[in-house]
């Protein structure tokens, strides 16, 4: 029988990504809608924990579909990986009459949010990461900004390149994945991408082609490098010794999870948001909101955290092609 929710709360864990802020609006404004009360947890779970717990009117929402970052604030918390955090924040959940909770974050968050509705809370994960990692879904919360945050950084790193004749190495974000490396390397027109998922480490074939490229008189090269690879100021020492040329590294860093989100992290956000408060108003547990192959979806917590991921081959394969 379906358990009936009452009282929802609603956090944001891990990484901020832009687009957070209209999942939270969702979640508040459906809730209401639907007669619920809806509470905001601070600081994700280590603010659940700490009891940072406070009431959600319609206009706590106000004004902030167009921000970046979290309105709730975000933190990692190595306590509630453990099973005596995790049965301490449902008995907190419990004591506030939280029977249902949407949680907007990573595979991490998704872990603990399965934790607590093992422990008989109703619990609702939404995809919220930058890095597009998660292999259940096709889009994450904060992706689109983050790659168009970052092809506009490389755009003007590829003006001074040019203008000096330089090489450059533009380190973008993404953990273990290449997804954003793989999007700014065919937007922003690189000679080479470097994918955590693909790269084989050889670096003596990026210097030939960086000097066969000087040969047929390309004055400047873009390498994207990703994440998962890092060192690319080491590698831009390198890469300028074996061929003579000035080779400048650029780590594009935390300016990629900042920002006004697009319409696409607004929009999809919002629809995934209203979504997760429409399974926990009809009893349903432990599920993941998902976008898969143009529509919204919902998973089994760990069916989802057990699925693969991996780069498109034929993304990757057009990729190369156009990096000739």
């Amino acid at each position: 029988m379906a358990k009936t929710v009452k009282t929802i709360g609603v956090l944001t864990s891990g990484g901020d990504a832009p687009g957070m802020n209209a999942a939270i609006r969702a979640v508040v404004r459906t809730g209401i809608a639907k007669g619920l009360s809806v509470k905001g947890i601070m600081r994700g779970y280590a603010g659940l924990l700490q009891e940072e717990i406070v009431d959600m009117q319609g206009t706590s929402v106000s004004d902030i579909i167009h921000r970046g970052g979290t309105i709730l604030y975000t933190a990692r918390c190595t306590e509630f990986t453990t099973p005596e955090g995790q049965k301490k924040g449902a008995e907190i959940c419990k004591k506030h009459g939280i029977d249902g909770l949407v949680v907007i974050g990573g595979d991490g968050s998704f872990r603990g949010a399965g934790k607590l509705s093992a422990l008989g809370i109703n619990t609702i994960g939404l995809p919220g990461t930058i890095d597009l990692d998660i292999a259940c879904t096709d889009y994450t919360i904060g992706f689109d900004t983050a790659v168009n945050t970052a092809m506009e950084a490389i755009d003007k790193v590829r003006d001074t390149s040019t203008s000096h004749e330089r090489c450059s190495i533009i380190e973008v974000m993404g953990r273990n994945a290449g997804y954003l490396a793989l999007w700014c390397g065919i937007a922003n027109g690189a000679e080479d991408i470097l994918l955590p998922e693909r790269y084989d480490g050889d670096e003596q074939r990026l210097i030939d082609r960086i000097i066969q490229n000087r040969k047929y008189g390309k004055k400047h090269n873009i390498i994207i490098n990703a994440e998962g690879i890092g060192h690319s100021t080491s590698m831009a020492r390198r890469i300028e010794a074996a061929t003579g040329i000035e080779t400048r590294a650029t780590i594009l860093g935390h300016m990629q999870r900042g920002g006004t989100p697009t319409c696409k992290d607004r929009v999809y956000a919002s629809i995934m948001g209203s979504k997760a408060v429409e399974l926990l108003a009809s009893g349903q547990s432990n599920r993941v909101v998902a976008y898969k192959g143009g529509e919204y979806v919902d998973f089994d917590i760990q069916e989802a955290l057990a699925m693969h991921k991996d780069i498109p081959e034929d993304q990757y394969n057009i990729s190369k092609i156009l990096t000739r």
